[in-house]
């Protein structure tokens, strides 16, 4: 995302200006103080600037340290931060143990308080105008960019991790992280005060011309036609009375005509529930149909015994026949099973029948 650069006003750069001057003043005073305090117990004037050098002096560098790494558009390291916050109560700590009584206790420590609170709200308005000017917040771009990654490392052990237990800790623990990202960064809440400001326009724009834009006019009615104005009444109607209706209507018409008609005006009729409600019997026909014809018969073959069968098989198969040929035959024609020693023994029977005489004529007259 690329930064917004602004400018200071005339008007802001001499608030700014004269803020700073007084802190300046009032850390000098405290420095001040401080230097008499160390110089009345130890007399000794380097002493006594190396106390005010080691506390205020190490607040103060260690704001400048932390103002030189913003116009770098770099965070300040650990050990930066955490100095800002233990120089002072150092600072304070040396005057405490300076005091032999209670009430110098209580001068020498809040004297340092002086210059090491004029030190950071020095480097604090100087952070501030580079971060207006540039655009950019290194300190939370560092936090929100270890917010994320933190994040996205529990959510991804949440999801994938072996151990239930572990994904559980770090579901919770990426709920936690989720309202951290963001927070103390001020460009962030600027830009998302400029998109809720875009969309508060927007919706002021759309009520003031719903309010004051003129009112459409009423459509005209649209013209029922005669279709219409009877499907709305059919509609109320019973279906029954709306057969009766249509039948007076057209009285020679057949229930399946009532049925289609019916339709076209939304009444949802069959021929057979027209039939019904008017009690009209369906037209009945007799149909005469002449007697079909025989189907072809297939002449049975003469009953006759094993004998004759293998005689009859012999005679259509001709002289030359074998006895495996005659018994093939009478499986396919007459389905029995002969062997073929039996047909042979059938062939030579016939064979040797002789065949039968003749009968004696009567006898004409007179004795033989």
């Amino acid at each position: 995302m690329t930064a917004t650069t602004r400018e200071l006003t005339r008007g802001q750069q001499v608030v700014l200006g004269a803020a700073a001057a007084v802190m300046v003043a009032v850390g000098v005073v405290g420095a001040v103080g401080t230097y008499s305090n160390a110089l009345e117990e130890f007399h000794r004037e380097a002493t006594a600037a190396g106390v005010v050098a080691a506390g205020e002096g190490l607040t103060l560098i260690l704001a400048l340290s932390m103002l030189g790494l913003t116009l770098l558009g770099q965070s300040a390291p650990a050990w930066v931060r955490v100095g800002l916050w233990l120089a002072p109560l150092a600072a304070c700590g040396t005057g405490l143990a300076l005091a032999d009584t209670l009430t110098e206790a209580a001068v020498y420590g809040a004297t340092p308080l002086g210059m090491s609170g004029a030190a950071e709200g020095l480097g604090l308005i100087a952070r501030r105008v580079v971060i207006y000017t540039t655009g950019v917040d290194a300190e939370a771009q560092r936090r929100t960019a270890n917010a994320v990654q933190q994040l996205a490392y529990h959510q991804a052990a949440a999801e994938r991790h072996p151990d239930p237990d572990v994904q559980q800790a770090s579901l919770r623990t990426a709920w936690k992280l989720a309202r951290r990202v963001g927070v103390g960064d001020h460009v962030l809440g600027a830009a998302l005060v400029e998109v809720q400001r875009g969309r508060i326009t927007s919706g002021a724009d759309t009520a003031l011309a719903a309010m004051y834009s003129a009112a459409e006019a009423p459509a005209k009615p649209r013209k029922a036609s005669a279709i219409d104005v009877l499907r709305e009444r059919f509609a109320t109607m019973n279906p029954q009375d709306a057969i009766r209706l249509a039948a007076d209507a057209l009285p020679d018409a057949p229930p399946a005509e009532l049925a289609t008609l019916l339709g076209t005006y939304g009444v949802a009729v069959d021929a057979v529930a027209v039939a019904l409600t008017l009690g009209q019997q369906p037209p009945e026909y007799e149909v005469h149909r002449p007697d079909a014809a025989a189907h072809q018969q297939v002449s049975a073959l003469e009953p006759v015994n094993l004998q004759g069968a293998v005689e009859e098989a012999a005679a259509i198969l001709g002289p030359d026949a074998k006895a495996k040929q005659i018994a093939e035959h009478l499986e396919r024609s007459r389905r029995l099973l002969v062997d073929e020693p039996y047909i042979r023994a059938a062939l030579s029977r016939a064979a040797k029948k002789q065949p039968g005489e003749a009968p004696a004529k009567p006898m004409e007259g007179g004795y033989a």
